[in-house]
C-alpha cells in the first residue's frame, strides 16, 4: 500500500457516500475514514478487497508448506510434475 492520501472524515463520508463508493470503484484505494481526528476504518471496494483476499490465502497456502517441509511432509518435485502431467494429459483428451 503507497500513501495513505485517501483520508476523510466520517462527516464527509455522510455527506458524499454515492461519490465515495464511485472512488473507490475507480481508483482501487482503500478510503481511511477519521472520528475527531483519529483513524477509525478503512474502506475498499469489493475489487481490491477480493484481490487482498485472493493474496492472503496464497501467502497462508505458502506458510503452509513452509511448514510442512520443515515438518519433512510432502511429496518429491519429480512425483508432483509427473502428477500434473497426468492431470493437464487428461484436461486435453
Amino acid at each position: 500500500m503507497g500513501k495513505l492520501s485517501n483520508i476523510i472524515p466520517v462527516s464527509d463520508l455522510r455527506q458524499g457516500a454515492a461519490k465515495l463508493l464511485k472512488q473507490l470503484q475507480t481508483n482501487k484505494e482503500p478510503l481511511i475514514i477519521t472520528q475527531r481526528g483519529r483513524a477509525r476504518a478503512v474502506m475498499l471496494g469489493v475489487d481490491a478487497y477480493e484481490k487482498l483476499e485472493h493474496e492472503k490465502e496464497i501467502l497462508r497456502l505458502l506458510a503452509k508448506g513452509e511448514k510442512e517441509i520443515e515438518a519433512g511432509i510432502g511429496y518429491d518435485l519429480d512425483s508432483v510434475l509427473a502428477e500434473a502431467d497426468e492431470l493437464l494429459n487428461k484436461d486435453s483428451l
